[in-house]
């Protein structure tokens, strides 16, 4: 497999036919079926009779692995595989949440509702505590209110990255995993009598 070097689009290309020179190379047929490990001439001849390319397509095995098949439909197999992955790989984003930390609570609960539609979609997020002026003598409320951002949020939250500050601001990010439900809901039910 020989790698061209390019500084956008890193190109991959498979070593065909006359190209492979190792003596001896583990041959698979057309439908992936192993038939052994062969001499390159005895591929070659296999090759030619059947009308298709012999593709190297695991060069860093000893022997090396080579395949028959036809090498353009060899390439557009490789296309759709890569099509496919990349539909199905959604990446995970980093949302940010702000506030100050003189936050009322019903403000903090419209953004934790967000903060859960993120972190339910399956991103991360940042939440920060800005601090303005002499607010930075206050960081003890920046940090009372992440932790009660921890405590709401643990049921489907669970801290990635503590508490810490940047600057002027108090930076903490959760990810997708908290406890699970049933075990909050134990500490939360006791001494409730059900009559």
């Amino acid at each position: 497999m020989l790698r061209r070097h390019n500084k956008f689009k890193r190109e991959v290309r498979y070593r065909i036919n006359r190209e492979i020179t190792s003596p001896t190379v583990r041959l698979l047929d057309d439908t992936g079926k192993q038939i052994g490990v062969v001499s390159i001439t005895e591929a070659r001849t296999l090759s030619e009779e059947k009308v298709l390319d012999l593709v190297e397509v695991a060069p860093q095995a000893r022997p090396p692995v080579a395949k028959l098949i036809d090498y353009n439909k060899f390439l557009y197999q490789l296309k759709k595989k890569k099509q496919e992955e990349k539909k199905h790989a959604k990446p995970s984003e980093t949302k940010q949440i702000q506030f100050g930390p003189f936050i009322d609570g019903h403000d903090l609960e419209i953004k934790l509702s967000r903060a859960r539609e993120f972190i339910n979609d399956g991103d991360k997020v940042r939440f920060v505590v800005k601090f303005r002026g002499r607010e930075m003598t206050k960081q003890y409320l920046g940090r009372e209110v992440l932790s009660s951002v921890i405590a709401k949020m643990q049921t489907i939250a669970k801290v990635d990255k503590e508490m810490h500050m940047e600057g002027r601001q108090l930076v903490m990010i959760m990810s997708k995993g908290g406890i699970r439900k049933a075990e909050t809901n134990d500490e939360t039910n006791i001494g409730i009598d059900s009559h």
